[in-house]
């Protein structure tokens, strides 16, 4: 089963691919990066953009399912909630367009699950990341990082339902 998590954003868009072998219950990375989408031109361009993006990761990775991490709202940023509502459309349209399942987690969710803390920081995220995938260094930016923990989350879910149906 492989499982891409996307963490979305009309900036960067992190992504993150793993895969659980047969007969265990725990994920491997298989790739990680980020799409970088041009911040000038018209919301309609940047989605149009994230949207061909995205289709292109999917096409290369062949995932059985996606995982995006839920919206969060803070009352005091309704205008970045909105435009990111635009962000994650695009990337379920993408999704249904491949005939992926998709699981939405909340953050705190995905926190909870790859470091024991639901309010844990970007930093701890990323060091409990590289540790469970036995990485070294991480390169790019917290959308990368935040996409492995999505991909793992979701990746533990299933492998866990994959093993109570055996």
């Amino acid at each position: 089963m492989r499982v891409l998590g996307i963490d979305p954003g009309l900036r960067r868009t992190g992504y993150a691919c793993v895969q659980v072998p047969p007969r265990s219950l725990e994920p491997k990375l298989v790739e990680a990066g980020v799409l970088r989408i041009r911040t000038t031109g018209s919301l309609a361009a940047r989605l149009r953009q994230l949207h061909q993006e995205l289709a292109e990761v999917i096409a290369e990775l062949a995932p059985d399912r996606m995982a995006v991490e839920g919206v969060f709202s803070n009352a005091r940023f309704v205008r970045t909630a909105i435009i990111m509502g635009h962000g994650r459309g695009v990337v379920l349209l993408a999704a249904a367009q491949s005939d992926l399942d998709v699981l939405e987690l909340a953050p705190a969710e995905v926190k909870r699950a790859v470091t024991g803390n639901g309010n844990a920081s970007k930093d701890q995220v990323r060091r409990a990341v590289m540790t469970q995938c036995g990485l070294r260094a991480m390169k790019g930016p917290s959308d990368v990082s935040d996409a492995i923990a999505i991909a793992l989350c979701a990746a533990r879910r299933g492998a866990l339902g994959r093993a109570a149906i055996r």
